[in-house]
This record gives structure tokens, C-alpha cells and sequence, in this order.
């Protein structure tokens, strides 16, 4: 007969999060190696690791001691390219230029405070920059391992099968745009701060879930989107106040509740655009501001991505270009082909944004459920009574099939119960919303290319 179900607080299978934990170090330690190994047999495209000029608020410094190991130093520092130099540099001078406000604090202020610190004793060794280049690389890495980790714990709760979860982690583990996060790029902490928010928003851990989230924000631009979950969570729970229980006031309080968590999700990246105009903005004459700083709404991140990097809407759809979708078109189609595959299995679900889910897949996540529990009525009894009744007719079928020879292991998956629904259970739901979001944003909007690196970004 079928084993109950675990409890969703109960932990995750030890066995496995060490094999993830071992797979993840495996992992950074064989791209470590190869990266060593291609750097010695070919020229990087981009040569601009040994550039460091002065920095300008310090435009004569004073001569730092040559480092007894200039050969460490410089494989270090070898690595320190595309935005690693801007990351790098933002840690070392701050924040410059006006494009440099792109790259957002949290990896910068982590390297600084490393290197600073734990790592300040081998400035002799290797050189500052060197030093702040190594403390981006464990802070990456070190961020990566424990993104694994959490992975592994929040694929369980929201697939309920330990072994799809490990077979998950490893994949992630080993996905295309790993290199990325064993670089000194935000990917890592990123992934950390939104995978481990989710969990812990999954675990009904809200206020964690909250500060973890709004982290991801300073890492990312994209982490303010993870204010969707809070969003998702709250319309189920005001839902189920106001027309289940008929708690006006509850479902009032939920709404203020779910808005407020949402905005705070929104404060750090906010913070930051404000810093940006505080810097480059305020102080100037009309003459000498900045076109984005007259706007109505003075987003400088906006601007940078259009301005310097080109982005826009439709922007990259050039004859030239092609190359790079048709570099895009794996992990592209690969994202469509999951979601294509999850509306066709539960059209339903899509469609009602998860109303129409059954109580028994509602209960599943704490991102449908109730924050309280509710109180009987008799629906729920018919429903808990019809529920009973498809269980003892499936153990009935379960027994008849096993008596007849058929293989035991086939017997125990059933497909109609949402135990094993998998990946078109309704907890997948606001998952694939946000995969659907970033996928078009990726090919519309975005350089193409990027898209296997910023899709891997999603649970």
C-alpha cells in the first residue's frame, strides 16, 4: 500500500543533501581546473584583467609594496574579466562612473568586507587586488554551494520526491552556465538569496523568507521580481478568508499584510537607484544633469541598460544577431517545451491561476495555504469524504493489481493522486508564471545570448 506522505517540516533526506553538498564542491572544483587549464592553453577574448588604473577618489596612491608572489597574484587576477572588472573595481574604488551603477552593491560589499578581514593578511602575499579578486571567487563559490543546498531542500517541498529532488540538484549542479557561478558575478548570490528565500517562504518561515528575498534584490535587478511569490501566496490566502471562511477583515489583513512584504521586497533595489541619483543627480545645474535624471521617474538602471548596453525592446532583433539566438535557442526552447508541457497537463490550473486546484494541492505548499488553520465547513467534509473514497478505491485497484502479478513499484505511482503529480502539481504554478515572464523578457527584451544564464537563475 502506499507510504503516507511526509510532513513538509519534517527535513530533507540527509544522504541527499550530502551528495549535493559533495556534488556542488565537485563541481566548482573540476570548472576551477578547467578554466585553469583553457587559460594556459589560449588567449582570453578579453584582455582587459591587467588594467587597474588609479582609482578617483584616490588619484595619486601611494605605492603599495610589490607582493612576494607577483605569479599567484597574476593567475588571480587573470580572471577579473567582462564584469568581474566591474565588480572588482565597484570593491576597491567604489562606484565611479555612471554605467557602473548597473552592477548592483551586494557582491561588491562582500568582497570588500572579505577582503578587508579574513583575507587582509595576504595583501603582502598577493597584492590588493589580487586580494579582493580571491575574495569575489570564494564569495561566489562558497554562495554556490549553499545555493545547491537550498535547491535540493526546496525541490523536495514542492516536487514531494526526494530522488527527482537530488536528480534536480545535480543538474544544477552541472548546468550550462556554471562557469558564471564560480566567477566573480552576482549569479551565485543571487541564487543563494532566492533560492533559500523561497524555501523559507515554502516553510512558512515568512519573515527569513522576506529578508532573504529582498537580499536577492541587491544582487540582482531581477530579484524584485520574487515579490510575484508574496504576491501569489497573498490572493490565495485573501481568497480563502473573504468567500471560504467569510472573514472580511481577515482577508483585509492578509491584502495590507502580503503589500507591505511585497514593497519591502522592492526597498533595496529602491534604495540603491536613489543612492544613484543622490551621487550623479543632486548638485547640478539643469545643463550639466544627466537625461534620466529630468525624468518624471528617474530610473538610472533603466537608463544604463538602454544607454550603454543597448537594451530595450526589440532592440536586438538584428540580422547580425542571429548567431546569438540560435545560441539562445536551446535553454530557450528547452524553458518554452516546460511550460507548453505544464499547460497542457493542467489547463485548469493555468487558467484560474491555481482556484480551481483541489483542497488536498492547495494544502501542499505554504504558498497556497492558509496562514491559519480554517475551520470545517461542510464542504470540506464532502470533499474530505470524497477524498477518502477515491483513496479506498485506489488501494482496492492497488491490491487487485498486485495480486495479478503486475510489478509492485509500477502499482504504488498513482498518477491521479497530487502526491505524485510532480511537476504539474499546482505548486509548480508560480514557478512556471515566473519562468513564463523570463523567458519573454529574455528574448524580446534582453541580449539573447544571456538567456542560459539567466534562466538558470530559477528554481
Amino acid at each position: 500500500m502506499p507510504t503516507p506522505s511526509k510532513s513538509l517540516s519534517e527535513p530533507p533526506n540527509n544522504s541527499h543533501q550530502t551528495k549535493v553538498l559533495k556534488c556542488a564542491i565537485l563541481s566548482r572544483i573540476l570548472l576551477l581546473l578547467l578554466t585553469l587549464l583553457w587559460r594556459t592553453l589560449l588567449t582570453p577574448y578579453d584582455t582587459s584583467a591587467p588594467l587597474n588604473p588609479p582609482c578617483l577618489n584616490h588619484p595619486s596612491p601611494s605605492l603599495s609594496p610589490r607582493p612576494l608572489s607577483p605569479s599567484l597574484a597574476s593567475v588571480i587576477q587573470n580572471g577579473v574579466v567582462w564584469d568581474s572588472v566591474y565588480f572588482v573595481r565597484i570593491a576597491q574604488c567604489g562606484y565611479e562612473y555612471e554605467q557602473s551603477y548597473a552592477f548592483l552593491p551586494l557582491l561588491p560589499a562582500c568582497i570588500f568586507i572579505l577582503s578587508r578581514t579574513v583575507f587582509a593578511p595576504l595583501v603582502w602575499l598577493i597584492g590588493d587586488r589580487a586580494v579582493l579578486a580571491f575574495s569575489g571567487y570564494v564569495v561566489s563559490n562558497v554562495a554556490f554551494i549553499l545555493a545547491a543546498i537550498y535547491f535540493y531542500r526546496l525541490s523536495v517541498i514542492v516536487l514531494k520526491d526526494p530522488n527527482v529532488a537530488l536528480r534536480a540538484s545535480v543538474l544544477f549542479c552541472f548546468n550550462p552556465a556554471s562557469i558564471f557561478y564560480s566567477s566573480i558575478y552576482s549569479e551565485s548570490l543571487y541564487a543563494l538569496f532566492s533560492v533559500g528565500g523561497l524555501y523559507y517562504l515554502q516553510s512558512n518561515a515568512d519573515n527569513i523568507a522576506l529578508f532573504w528575498l529582498a537580499l536577492s534584490g541587491l544582487a540582482r535587478s531581477n530579484g524584485v521580481l520574487n515579490a510575484g511569490y508574496y504576491g501569489f501566496k497573498t490572493m490565495h490566502q485573501a481568497y480563502d478568508a473573504a468567500f471560504l471562511r467569510k472573514r472580511s477583515f481577515l482577508a483585509l489583513q492578509i491584502l495590507l499584510s502580503g503589500a507591505l512584504r511585497s514593497i519591502c521586497i522592492f526597498v533595496p533595489f529602491i534604495t540603491f537607484q536613489a543612492f544613484g541619483y543622490y551621487n550623479i543627480c543632486l548638485g547640478r545645474s539643469s545643463d550639466e544633469m544627466r537625461p534620466w535624471c529630468k525624468e518624471k521617474i528617474p530610473l538610472l538602471y533603466n537608463y544604463i541598460q538602454s544607454h550603454y548596453w543597448g537594451v530595450g525592446f526589440l532592440r536586438y532583433f538584428q540580422v547580425k544577431q542571429l548567431p546569438n539566438f540560435l545560441l539562445a535557442s536551446p535553454i530557450l526552447s528547452l524553458a518554452v517545451c516546460s511550460i507548453i508541457y505544464y499547460v497542457k497537463s493542467r489547463p485548469e490550473i493555468v487558467s484560474s491561476l491555481g482556484f480551481q486546484a483541489s483542497a488536498e494541492e492547495k494544502s501542499c505548499i505554504a504558498m497556497i495555504s492558509s496562514s491559519e488553520k480554517p475551520q470545517i465547513s461542510n464542504s470540506s467534509k464532502i470533499s474530505k469524504k470524497y477524498a477518502s473514497t477515491r483513496q479506498e478505491n485506489h488501494n482496492l485497484k492497488l491490491r487487485k493489481k498486485m495480486s495479478q502479478g503486475a510489478d509492485p513499484a509500477e502499482c504504488i505511482i498513482d498518477h491521479g493522486s497530487s502526491e505524485n503529480l510532480g511537476y504539474t502539481s499546482a505548486c509548480i504554478l508560480p514557478f512556471i508564471l515566473h519562468l513564463s515572464f523570463m523567458v519573454v523578457t529574455a528574448f524580446f527584451v534582453m541580449h539573447v545570448q544571456v538567456s542560459f544564464i539567466f534562466l538558470s537563475l530559477l528554481p
